[in-house]
């Protein structure tokens, strides 16, 4: 009942956060900035108060730990949101972070002088594939779109495009950095997923100071949006307001989702259900947004999806969760 009750918490929540999350985007791309300070803030009062108890509660691991761990995710969820601002698709952002698996795979070999099978590699190979062919049709097309205007425009919209492609590669890297060190704290001090998930939001919220004019900005855009009345309470409140409110609301929920999986499930079914997550995200964000997506965006996504699911071991991760573990031969 849990596995089941937190995958419906993972597909309902993440999925919809997606959704509220282009939304915003589409009238305002710039407000990543203001849509990660509320998840942040939102997140960090919930921990404070059933966490933290209001600050009496003792940490597992040391706070300087935290303090390092947090300054990463601070980086990367800034540089993540902040790259829809350099002509990124919600698509492509979508398909560019499931290459994490590379990032991982090659820090984990730097860092941690890991080795793995030729199936792993395989996988990564087929990712980083079918990332290259998205990027280099999305490329085209921005491409198409500069050749259309007058030159100067056009060749600072295609820099733009390609500063937006090095933040998300940054944040790649970054991200895969932050759970080796997530990694290496959870073999020394024990696993503290919930701990960890309060501080990676409340520590981070002074640095919100630092990007307070745009987020000032985008309060007064979001007051200015045209005016919706709420179903059965019957308030009435600008539309944009409504949006950042359920995507605060809908991340919530899938993050929560995703801790109580990972207390219920291996991770090799996490990421499987992460993995489905993010292409039903994808296709939904392709047909309701009418996102430009070429023959060749579809075969670039299948191999993305295919060399993930190569990676977690889905076929042998399923056989053992429908049949049970194969016995060995006496």
């Amino acid at each position: 009942m849990g596995t089941a009750f937190a995958i419906a918490l993972v597909f309902v929540g993440c999925c919809s956060n997606v959704v509220f999350l282009e939304l915003l985007v589409r009238d305002f791309p710039g407000c990543g900035n203001i849509v990660t300070f509320a998840q942040f803030l939102f997140i960090a009062v919930e921990g404070f108060i059933f966490e933290s108890k209001f600050g009496t509660k003792k940490t597992a691991i040391p706070i300087s730990n935290y303090v390092i761990m947090v300054t990463m995710f601070f980086f990367v969820s800034v540089v993540n949101n902040y790259a829809l601002n350099f002509n990124i698709a919600m698509p492509l952002h979508m398909i560019f972070r499931s290459g994490s698996l590379i990032a991982n795979m090659i820090l984990g070999i730097i860092i941690l002088k890991k080795r793995y099978s030729t199936s792993k590699y395989l996988s990564i190979a087929l990712v980083s594939i079918g990332i290259f062919i998205c990027t280099i049709m999305s490329a085209k097309q921005v491409q198409s779109q500069a050749n259309d205007a007058p030159e100067d425009e056009g060749f600072y919209a295609f820099i733009h495009w390609l500063i937006g492609i090095a933040m998300l590669t940054f944040a790649l890297l970054m991200s895969a950095r932050m759970g080796i060190f997530q990694e290496t704290l959870y073999k020394k001090y024990g696993k503290h997923s919930k701990e960890a998930l309060f501080y990676n939001h409340c520590l981070p919220l002074p640095g919100f100071l630092l990007l307070s004019t745009d987020i000032y900005r985008h309060c007064l855009y979001f007051s200015q949006s045209t005016p919706m009345t709420l179903p059965v309470v019957g308030l009435t409140v600008p539309i944009l307001w409504f949006y950042l409110f359920m995507n605060v609301l809908t991340q919530y929920v899938c993050i929560r989702g995703v801790f109580i999986l990972t207390t219920e499930c291996a991770s090799l079914t996490v990421t499987l259900v992460v993995t489905l997550r993010k292409f039903l995200s994808l296709i939904f964000s392709i047909i309701y947004f009418q996102n430009p997506f070429t023959a060749w965006h579809w075969v670039g996504t299948a191999v993305v999806f295919v060399g993930t699911l190569l990676y977690t071991e889905v076929l042998s991760s399923l056989h053992t969760a429908l049949l049970g573990p194969r016995k060995k031969k006496e």
